[in-house]
Protein backbone atom coordinates (compact mmCIF):
# COMPACT_ATOMS: atom_id res chain seq x y z
CA UNK A 1 0.00 0.00 0.00
CA UNK A 2 3.11 2.87 1.20
CA UNK A 3 4.26 1.61 -2.47
CA UNK A 4 1.53 2.19 -4.03
CA UNK A 5 0.69 5.23 -2.66
CA UNK A 6 4.32 6.59 -3.10
CA UNK A 7 4.33 5.78 -6.94
CA UNK A 8 1.29 7.73 -7.30
CA UNK A 9 2.83 10.84 -6.62
CA UNK A 10 5.49 10.63 -8.79
CA UNK A 11 5.04 11.02 -12.86
CA UNK A 12 7.68 11.65 -15.08
CA UNK A 13 8.94 11.10 -18.42
CA UNK A 14 11.31 9.54 -20.26
CA UNK A 15 14.53 11.32 -21.57
CA UNK A 16 14.98 12.27 -24.77
CA UNK A 17 16.64 10.44 -27.59
CA UNK A 18 19.47 12.61 -27.50
CA UNK A 19 19.84 12.37 -23.86
CA UNK A 20 19.36 8.51 -23.76
CA UNK A 21 22.24 8.53 -26.63
CA UNK A 22 24.60 10.94 -24.04
CA UNK A 23 23.86 8.81 -21.17
CA UNK A 24 24.52 5.76 -22.86
CA UNK A 25 28.00 7.18 -23.52
CA UNK A 26 28.34 8.43 -19.82
CA UNK A 27 27.32 5.35 -17.84
CA UNK A 28 28.23 2.56 -20.61
CA UNK A 29 25.40 1.09 -20.61
CA UNK A 30 23.83 0.93 -23.59
CA UNK A 31 24.75 -2.73 -24.87
CA UNK A 32 24.23 -4.34 -21.62
CA UNK A 33 21.52 -6.71 -20.88
CA UNK A 34 17.91 -5.79 -19.01
CA UNK A 35 18.81 -7.83 -16.09
CA UNK A 36 22.32 -5.96 -15.49
CA UNK A 37 20.97 -2.13 -15.71
CA UNK A 38 17.98 -3.96 -13.15
CA UNK A 39 20.78 -4.95 -10.93
CA UNK A 40 22.55 -1.07 -11.21
CA UNK A 41 19.44 1.04 -10.96
CA UNK A 42 17.21 -0.90 -8.62
CA UNK A 43 19.08 -3.65 -6.45
CA UNK A 44 18.39 -2.21 -3.38
CA UNK A 45 14.61 -1.76 -3.34
CA UNK A 46 12.18 -4.71 -1.75
CA UNK A 47 9.00 -3.58 -3.42
CA UNK A 48 8.11 -3.66 -7.38
CA UNK A 49 7.36 -3.02 -10.14
CA UNK A 50 9.53 -0.70 -11.23
CA UNK A 51 9.48 1.04 -14.59
CA UNK A 52 12.26 1.87 -15.43
CA UNK A 53 13.31 5.42 -17.08
CA UNK A 54 16.85 4.23 -18.79
CA UNK A 55 16.12 1.20 -20.65
CA UNK A 56 18.38 2.16 -23.83
CA UNK A 57 17.47 -0.81 -25.61
CA UNK A 58 14.01 1.34 -27.17
CA UNK A 59 13.02 -0.46 -30.44
CA UNK A 60 12.94 2.11 -33.00
CA UNK A 61 8.92 1.90 -33.52
CA UNK A 62 8.40 2.86 -30.14
CA UNK A 63 10.46 5.83 -30.08
CA UNK A 64 8.65 7.95 -32.29
CA UNK A 65 5.48 7.04 -30.23
CA UNK A 66 7.57 8.36 -27.05
CA UNK A 67 8.45 11.40 -28.78
CA UNK A 68 4.73 12.40 -29.95
CA UNK A 69 3.35 11.83 -26.31
CA UNK A 70 6.96 12.11 -23.38
CA UNK A 71 5.17 11.63 -20.58
CA UNK A 72 4.55 8.22 -18.86
CA UNK A 73 3.64 7.29 -15.34
CA UNK A 74 6.58 5.41 -13.73
CA UNK A 75 6.19 3.69 -10.13
CA UNK A 76 9.57 3.81 -8.10
CA UNK A 77 9.29 1.78 -4.47
CA UNK A 78 10.10 3.73 -1.60
CA UNK A 79 14.14 3.54 0.00
CA UNK A 80 14.65 0.71 2.56
CA UNK A 81 17.45 -0.32 5.08
CA UNK A 82 16.43 -3.82 5.39
CA UNK A 83 14.19 -5.71 3.53
CA UNK A 84 13.31 -7.86 6.69
CA UNK A 85 12.63 -4.45 8.45
CA UNK A 86 9.80 -2.23 8.63
CA UNK A 87 12.35 1.23 9.35
CA UNK A 88 11.72 2.26 5.81
CA UNK A 89 12.57 5.50 5.04
CA UNK A 90 10.00 8.26 4.64
CA UNK A 91 9.53 9.31 0.90
CA UNK A 92 10.99 12.92 0.58
CA UNK A 93 7.58 13.69 -0.94
CA UNK A 94 7.89 17.42 -2.44
CA UNK A 95 11.08 18.42 -0.52
CA UNK A 96 13.13 20.91 -2.41
CA UNK A 97 16.46 19.64 -2.60
CA UNK A 98 19.38 21.65 -3.50
CA UNK A 99 22.25 18.65 -4.86
CA UNK A 100 25.81 20.07 -5.06
CA UNK A 101 28.52 18.40 -6.39
CA UNK A 102 32.27 18.75 -5.75
CA UNK A 103 35.53 18.01 -7.86
CA UNK A 104 36.57 14.09 -6.69
CA UNK A 105 36.45 10.59 -8.03
CA UNK A 106 32.97 9.92 -5.97
CA UNK A 107 31.29 12.65 -8.06
CA UNK A 108 30.27 9.80 -10.61
CA UNK A 109 27.84 8.16 -7.47
CA UNK A 110 26.31 11.54 -7.45
CA UNK A 111 24.38 10.61 -10.40
CA UNK A 112 22.96 7.40 -8.99
CA UNK A 113 21.80 9.84 -5.72
CA UNK A 114 19.79 12.22 -7.62
CA UNK A 115 17.77 9.27 -8.92
CA UNK A 116 17.36 8.24 -5.25
CA UNK A 117 16.14 11.45 -4.18
CA UNK A 118 13.95 11.61 -6.86
CA UNK A 119 12.70 7.92 -6.38
CA UNK A 120 12.06 9.29 -2.75
CA UNK A 121 9.85 11.69 -3.95
CA UNK A 122 11.74 15.34 -4.01
CA UNK A 123 12.65 17.41 -6.27
CA UNK A 124 15.96 17.91 -7.23
CA UNK A 125 18.30 20.93 -8.80
CA UNK A 126 22.06 20.18 -9.34
CA UNK A 127 24.89 22.64 -9.21
CA UNK A 128 28.35 21.60 -10.09
CA UNK A 129 31.82 23.08 -9.37
CA UNK A 130 33.94 23.56 -11.83
CA UNK A 131 36.18 20.51 -10.84
CA UNK A 132 33.17 18.36 -10.57
CA UNK A 133 32.62 18.93 -13.97
CA UNK A 134 35.84 17.66 -15.23
CA UNK A 135 34.24 14.07 -13.32
CA UNK A 136 31.13 14.29 -14.82
CA UNK A 137 28.76 16.65 -17.19
CA UNK A 138 26.07 18.69 -16.88
CA UNK A 139 23.89 16.94 -18.96
CA UNK A 140 24.13 13.68 -17.31
CA UNK A 141 22.58 15.32 -13.99
CA UNK A 142 20.21 17.04 -16.44
CA UNK A 143 18.99 13.88 -17.82
CA UNK A 144 18.63 12.79 -14.51
CA UNK A 145 17.09 15.73 -12.66
CA UNK A 146 14.35 16.67 -15.42
CA UNK A 147 16.41 20.42 -14.62
CA UNK A 148 18.98 22.80 -15.78
CA UNK A 149 22.50 22.42 -14.07
CA UNK A 150 23.88 25.27 -12.66
CA UNK A 151 27.84 25.11 -13.06
CA UNK A 152 29.08 28.86 -12.22
CA UNK A 153 28.00 32.65 -11.36
CA UNK A 154 28.84 33.60 -14.93
CA UNK A 155 25.61 32.76 -16.47
CA UNK A 156 24.70 35.31 -18.10
CA UNK A 157 20.97 34.26 -18.89
CA UNK A 158 20.67 32.52 -15.39
CA UNK A 159 22.29 35.87 -13.56
CA UNK A 160 19.80 38.62 -15.16
CA UNK A 161 17.03 37.58 -12.84
CA UNK A 162 19.84 37.18 -10.04
CA UNK A 163 19.42 33.36 -10.80
CA UNK A 164 21.91 32.44 -7.13
CA UNK A 165 19.90 33.89 -4.94
CA UNK A 166 16.40 32.64 -6.69
CA UNK A 167 18.19 28.93 -6.88
CA UNK A 168 19.05 29.71 -2.80
CA UNK A 169 15.55 30.75 -2.20
CA UNK A 170 14.15 27.66 -3.88
CA UNK A 171 16.05 25.28 -1.95
CA UNK A 172 14.21 23.65 1.18
CA UNK A 173 17.77 21.48 1.85
CA UNK A 174 20.97 21.84 0.47
CA UNK A 175 23.16 18.21 0.04
CA UNK A 176 26.14 18.09 -1.22
CA UNK A 177 27.62 14.91 -2.39
CA UNK A 178 30.51 14.54 -2.38
CA UNK A 179 32.29 17.04 0.07
CA UNK A 180 35.33 17.22 -0.71
CA UNK A 181 38.15 18.34 1.81
CA UNK A 182 38.93 21.63 -0.29
CA UNK A 183 34.92 22.44 -0.50
CA UNK A 184 34.66 21.69 3.54
CA UNK A 185 37.30 23.82 4.52
CA UNK A 186 35.73 26.69 2.09
CA UNK A 187 32.52 26.46 3.84
CA UNK A 188 34.11 26.00 7.56
CA UNK A 189 36.15 29.94 6.24
CA UNK A 190 32.42 31.28 5.11
CA UNK A 191 34.26 31.50 1.78
CA UNK A 192 31.81 32.42 -1.65
CA UNK A 193 33.75 31.81 -4.63
CA UNK A 194 31.91 29.95 -6.74
CA UNK A 195 28.37 29.20 -7.16
CA UNK A 196 28.24 26.45 -4.84
CA UNK A 197 29.81 27.97 -1.97
CA UNK A 198 27.90 31.06 -2.84
CA UNK A 199 24.74 29.12 -2.19
CA UNK A 200 25.20 27.87 0.97
CA UNK A 201 25.63 31.64 2.52
CA UNK A 202 22.48 32.62 0.74
CA UNK A 203 20.38 30.28 1.62
CA UNK A 204 18.12 29.56 4.82
CA UNK A 205 18.27 25.96 4.23
CA UNK A 206 19.37 23.31 6.19
CA UNK A 207 22.97 22.05 4.86
CA UNK A 208 24.23 18.12 4.51
CA UNK A 209 27.77 16.84 3.61
CA UNK A 210 28.42 13.62 2.74
CA UNK A 211 32.71 13.35 2.90
CA UNK A 212 34.85 11.77 0.22
CA UNK A 213 38.39 12.12 0.49
CA UNK A 214 41.22 9.83 0.73
CA UNK A 215 41.69 8.60 3.94
CA UNK A 216 44.92 10.67 5.09
CA UNK A 217 43.24 13.87 4.57
CA UNK A 218 39.72 12.88 6.23
CA UNK A 219 41.64 12.51 9.35
CA UNK A 220 44.35 15.42 8.57
CA UNK A 221 43.78 17.82 11.96
CA UNK A 222 42.66 20.52 9.44
CA UNK A 223 39.24 18.84 7.97
CA UNK A 224 38.37 17.70 11.55
CA UNK A 225 38.80 21.31 13.06
CA UNK A 226 36.60 22.00 10.39
CA UNK A 227 33.89 19.99 10.34
CA UNK A 228 33.83 20.59 14.16
CA UNK A 229 32.78 24.47 12.68
CA UNK A 230 30.39 23.60 10.73
CA UNK A 231 28.90 21.18 13.00
CA UNK A 232 28.50 23.74 15.54
CA UNK A 233 26.66 26.07 12.80
CA UNK A 234 24.18 22.94 12.52
CA UNK A 235 25.56 21.41 9.24
CA UNK A 236 24.84 17.70 9.51
CA UNK A 237 27.61 14.91 8.06
CA UNK A 238 26.60 11.84 6.79
CA UNK A 239 29.77 9.37 7.02
CA UNK A 240 31.88 9.01 5.49
CA UNK A 241 31.66 5.24 5.21
CA UNK A 242 35.36 3.18 5.65
CA UNK A 243 36.68 0.60 3.00
CA UNK A 244 39.22 0.83 -0.06
CA UNK A 245 39.63 3.61 -2.02
CA UNK A 246 39.99 4.56 -5.57
CA UNK A 247 43.95 6.15 -4.78
CA UNK A 248 44.28 2.33 -3.35
CA UNK A 249 44.63 2.91 0.36
CA UNK A 250 42.15 1.59 2.94
CA UNK A 251 40.10 3.69 5.56
CA UNK A 252 37.26 6.59 6.19
CA UNK A 253 37.00 8.79 3.52
CA UNK A 254 34.34 6.86 1.28
CA UNK A 255 30.97 8.46 0.38
CA UNK A 256 27.94 6.97 1.73
CA UNK A 257 26.32 4.91 -0.36
CA UNK A 258 23.32 6.75 -2.17
CA UNK A 259 20.23 4.83 -0.26
CA UNK A 260 22.31 5.65 3.03
CA UNK A 261 22.43 9.15 1.77
CA UNK A 262 18.31 9.10 1.03
CA UNK A 263 17.67 7.33 4.88
CA UNK A 264 19.51 10.04 6.55
CA UNK A 265 17.99 12.66 4.94
CA UNK A 266 14.04 11.38 5.09
CA UNK A 267 14.67 10.57 8.86
CA UNK A 268 15.32 14.34 9.22
CA UNK A 269 12.50 15.33 6.62
CA UNK A 270 10.18 13.22 7.81
CA UNK A 271 7.92 12.96 10.59
CA UNK A 272 9.95 13.37 13.86
CA UNK A 273 9.13 10.05 16.05
CA UNK A 274 10.59 11.34 19.13
CA UNK A 275 9.31 15.08 19.20
CA UNK A 276 8.63 15.92 22.65
CA UNK A 277 10.80 13.29 24.34
CA UNK A 278 13.91 13.36 26.35
CA UNK A 279 16.38 10.63 25.30
CA UNK A 280 19.48 10.40 28.16
CA UNK A 281 22.40 8.41 26.22
CA UNK A 282 25.40 7.25 27.83
CA UNK A 283 28.59 6.63 25.61
CA UNK A 284 32.29 5.75 25.22
CA UNK A 285 34.39 3.94 27.82
CA UNK A 286 35.26 4.13 31.71
CA UNK A 287 38.56 5.23 33.00
CA UNK A 288 39.42 4.10 36.46
CA UNK A 289 42.50 4.99 37.65
CA UNK A 290 45.49 2.94 39.40
CA UNK A 291 47.67 5.92 40.04
CA UNK A 292 48.12 9.28 38.70
CA UNK A 293 49.75 7.82 35.25
CA UNK A 294 47.70 4.67 34.65
CA UNK A 295 44.27 3.61 34.55
CA UNK A 296 42.53 0.76 33.58
CA UNK A 297 39.78 1.31 30.35
CA UNK A 298 38.49 -0.30 27.09
CA UNK A 299 38.59 0.66 23.96
CA UNK A 300 35.42 1.99 23.01
CA UNK A 301 35.71 5.03 20.60
CA UNK A 302 32.17 6.21 21.94
CA UNK A 303 31.21 6.76 18.54
CA UNK A 304 28.26 4.45 18.82
CA UNK A 305 26.47 6.52 21.61
CA UNK A 306 27.15 9.37 19.61
CA UNK A 307 25.66 8.28 16.66
CA UNK A 308 22.59 7.37 18.58
CA UNK A 309 22.34 11.21 20.45
CA UNK A 310 22.47 12.42 16.95
CA UNK A 311 19.86 10.21 15.63
CA UNK A 312 17.45 10.62 18.77
CA UNK A 313 17.91 14.47 18.36
CA UNK A 314 17.20 14.44 14.68
CA UNK A 315 13.64 12.56 15.29
CA UNK A 316 12.79 15.58 17.58
CA UNK A 317 14.00 14.68 21.07
CA UNK A 318 15.88 16.63 23.94
CA UNK A 319 19.40 14.38 24.52
CA UNK A 320 21.65 14.39 27.27
CA UNK A 321 24.67 12.98 26.58
CA UNK A 322 26.80 11.78 29.60
CA UNK A 323 30.19 11.08 27.55
CA UNK A 324 33.26 8.97 29.02
CA UNK A 325 36.69 10.16 27.74
CA UNK A 326 36.58 10.57 24.02
CA UNK A 327 37.00 12.97 21.75
CA UNK A 328 34.45 13.54 19.29
CA UNK A 329 32.27 16.37 18.72
CA UNK A 330 29.44 16.83 20.14
CA UNK A 331 26.09 16.33 17.84
CA UNK A 332 24.49 19.80 17.38
CA UNK A 333 21.02 19.82 19.52
CA UNK A 334 22.34 17.36 21.90
CA UNK A 335 23.55 18.92 26.05
CA UNK A 336 26.70 17.15 26.83
CA UNK A 337 27.48 15.89 30.27
CA UNK A 338 31.43 14.59 30.78
CA UNK A 339 33.02 12.28 32.91
CA UNK A 340 35.89 9.54 33.65
CA UNK A 341 35.09 6.93 35.39
CA UNK A 342 32.28 4.30 36.10
CA UNK A 343 31.17 6.10 39.64
CA UNK A 344 31.67 9.50 37.64
CA UNK A 345 29.07 8.08 35.25
CA UNK A 346 26.71 6.47 37.67
CA UNK A 347 26.16 9.36 39.43
CA UNK A 348 25.82 11.16 36.19
CA UNK A 349 23.06 9.10 35.13
CA UNK A 350 21.28 9.00 37.96
CA UNK A 351 20.63 13.00 38.36
CA UNK A 352 19.31 12.72 34.46
CA UNK A 353 17.01 9.71 35.08
CA UNK A 354 13.74 11.28 36.62
CA UNK A 355 13.84 13.30 33.87
CA UNK A 356 14.08 11.22 31.11
CA UNK A 357 11.61 9.58 29.10
CA UNK A 358 14.35 6.88 27.35
CA UNK A 359 17.73 5.71 28.55
CA UNK A 360 20.61 4.27 26.22
CA UNK A 361 23.45 2.49 27.92
CA UNK A 362 25.36 2.84 25.10
CA UNK A 363 28.28 3.32 27.33
CA UNK A 364 31.32 0.50 27.71
CA UNK A 365 31.48 1.06 31.61
CA UNK A 366 33.97 -0.75 33.64
CA UNK A 367 33.10 -3.77 35.29
CA UNK A 368 35.76 -3.60 38.16
CA UNK A 369 37.91 -0.29 39.32
CA UNK A 370 41.05 -1.13 41.60
CA UNK A 371 39.97 -0.97 45.29
CA UNK A 372 42.67 1.77 45.91
CA UNK A 373 44.41 4.74 43.61
CA UNK A 374 48.13 5.28 44.61
CA UNK A 375 48.86 8.75 45.48
CA UNK A 376 51.87 8.69 43.65
CA UNK A 377 53.04 6.70 40.12
CA UNK A 378 54.27 3.64 41.37
CA UNK A 379 57.40 2.23 40.51
CA UNK A 380 58.59 -0.93 39.11
CA UNK A 381 59.91 -3.50 41.85
CA UNK A 382 61.64 -6.08 39.56
CA UNK A 383 59.24 -8.79 40.88
CA UNK A 384 55.13 -8.98 39.79
CA UNK A 385 52.37 -6.54 40.83
CA UNK A 386 49.02 -7.13 42.53
CA UNK A 387 46.27 -5.13 41.89
CA UNK A 388 42.40 -5.73 43.92
CA UNK A 389 39.67 -4.81 41.85
CA UNK A 390 36.47 -4.12 43.22
CA UNK A 391 33.28 -3.95 41.68
CA UNK A 392 31.79 -1.38 39.77
CA UNK A 393 28.01 0.04 39.92
CA UNK A 394 25.72 -1.57 37.43
CA UNK A 395 23.99 1.17 35.87
CA UNK A 396 21.71 0.06 33.39
CA UNK A 397 20.46 -2.17 35.52
CA UNK A 398 19.82 -0.04 38.92
CA UNK A 399 18.08 2.14 36.24
CA UNK A 400 15.57 -1.05 34.92
CA UNK A 401 15.05 -1.69 38.48
CA UNK A 402 13.53 1.94 39.86
CA UNK A 403 10.01 2.59 40.28
CA UNK A 404 9.40 4.82 38.22
CA UNK A 405 11.63 3.94 35.48
CA UNK A 406 11.84 5.42 31.97
CA UNK A 407 12.21 3.07 28.54
CA UNK A 408 15.30 1.20 28.87
CA UNK A 409 18.20 0.13 26.31
CA UNK A 410 20.82 -1.55 26.96
CA UNK A 411 24.11 -2.81 24.55
CA UNK A 412 26.02 -6.38 24.65
CA UNK A 413 29.59 -6.22 23.51
CA UNK A 414 30.15 -9.96 23.67
CA UNK A 415 33.22 -12.29 22.00
CA UNK A 416 31.31 -15.28 21.41
CA UNK A 417 27.69 -16.64 21.80
CA UNK A 418 26.33 -13.27 20.82
CA UNK A 419 22.37 -14.12 20.97
CA UNK A 420 22.86 -16.21 23.87
CA UNK A 421 24.41 -13.99 25.91
CA UNK A 422 22.65 -10.72 24.71
CA UNK A 423 19.01 -12.57 25.55
CA UNK A 424 20.35 -13.80 29.07
CA UNK A 425 21.30 -9.76 29.97
CA UNK A 426 17.93 -8.82 28.02
CA UNK A 427 16.06 -10.99 30.69
CA UNK A 428 18.15 -10.37 33.68
CA UNK A 429 18.63 -6.80 34.13
CA UNK A 430 14.60 -6.70 32.58
CA UNK A 431 15.50 -4.43 29.95
CA UNK A 432 13.25 -2.93 27.07
CA UNK A 433 15.73 -3.74 23.92
CA UNK A 434 18.55 -4.34 23.92
CA UNK A 435 21.38 -4.01 21.00
CA UNK A 436 24.24 -6.70 20.55
CA UNK A 437 27.21 -6.53 18.63
CA UNK A 438 29.98 -9.05 17.90
CA UNK A 439 33.77 -7.21 19.21
CA UNK A 440 37.23 -8.41 18.77
CA UNK A 441 38.82 -8.99 14.92
CA UNK A 442 37.78 -5.01 13.93
CA UNK A 443 34.63 -5.46 14.81
CA UNK A 444 32.66 -3.23 17.72
CA UNK A 445 35.48 -0.96 18.87
CA UNK A 446 37.51 1.34 16.77
CA UNK A 447 35.53 0.97 13.68
CA UNK A 448 33.32 3.75 12.11
CA UNK A 449 30.97 0.48 10.82
CA UNK A 450 29.10 -2.05 12.87
CA UNK A 451 26.54 -4.40 12.48
CA UNK A 452 23.96 -5.18 15.16
CA UNK A 453 21.25 -7.55 16.34
CA UNK A 454 18.48 -6.19 18.49
CA UNK A 455 16.55 -8.18 21.36
CA UNK A 456 13.07 -7.47 22.72
CA UNK A 457 10.79 -9.93 25.15
CA UNK A 458 8.89 -11.27 21.89
CA UNK A 459 11.18 -10.30 19.08
CA UNK A 460 14.39 -9.63 17.46
CA UNK A 461 16.07 -7.34 14.45
CA UNK A 462 19.28 -7.91 13.20
CA UNK A 463 20.69 -4.51 11.39
CA UNK A 464 23.32 -5.37 8.83
CA UNK A 465 26.94 -4.16 8.73
CA UNK A 466 26.92 -0.24 7.75
CA UNK A 467 27.66 3.09 9.28
CA UNK A 468 27.36 3.66 12.77
CA UNK A 469 24.72 6.77 11.89
CA UNK A 470 22.76 4.75 9.76
CA UNK A 471 22.33 2.17 12.73
CA UNK A 472 22.06 4.20 15.00
CA UNK A 473 18.52 5.64 13.09
CA UNK A 474 17.68 2.61 12.62
CA UNK A 475 17.67 1.75 16.44
CA UNK A 476 15.73 5.28 17.12
CA UNK A 477 13.23 4.06 14.46
CA UNK A 478 12.79 0.63 16.56
CA UNK A 479 13.03 2.50 20.03
CA UNK A 480 10.27 4.75 19.04
CA UNK A 481 8.37 2.05 17.38
CA UNK A 482 8.35 -0.54 20.46
CA UNK A 483 7.46 2.69 23.24
CA UNK A 484 4.67 3.81 20.98
CA UNK A 485 2.13 0.52 22.16
CA UNK A 486 3.48 1.00 25.50
CA UNK A 487 2.48 4.65 25.99
CA UNK A 488 -0.39 4.87 28.62
CA UNK A 489 0.37 1.19 30.31
CA UNK A 490 1.77 0.49 33.48
CA UNK A 491 4.11 -2.75 33.36
CA UNK A 492 4.92 -4.56 36.02
CA UNK A 493 7.89 -2.17 38.48
CA UNK A 494 7.50 0.34 35.78
CA UNK A 495 5.80 3.74 35.24
CA UNK A 496 3.14 4.82 33.36
CA UNK A 497 5.20 6.04 29.68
Amino acid sequence: MLGQQFAAKINRGLPAPARAQEQRQQFGVGQRRRATRQHLFARSFVFGPVAYRHDFNIPRQDRARQAENPRIPVSYPPVMLSADSYMSAPALANLRILLGVSGGIAAYKAAELTRRLRDAGAEVRVVLTENAARFVTPLTFQALSGQPVRCGLWDESAEAAMGHIELARWAQRIVIAPASADLIARLAHGLADDLLTTLCLASTAAVALAPAMNQQMWAHAATQANLTVLRARGISVLGPGSGSQACGEFGAGRLLEADAIVAALAAMHGPQLLAGTRVLVSAGPTFEDIDPVRYVGNRSSGRMGFAVAQAAAEQGAEVQLVAGPVHLPTPAGVVRTDVRSARQMHAAVMQHIPQSDIFVSAAAVGDYRPAEIATHKLKKTGGSLTLTLTENPDIVAQVAALKNRPFVVGFAAETRDLQAHAQAKLAAKKLDLIAANQVGAGAGFDCADNELLLLWPGGKEHLARADKIVLARALVARIAALREPALGRTRPGGRKR
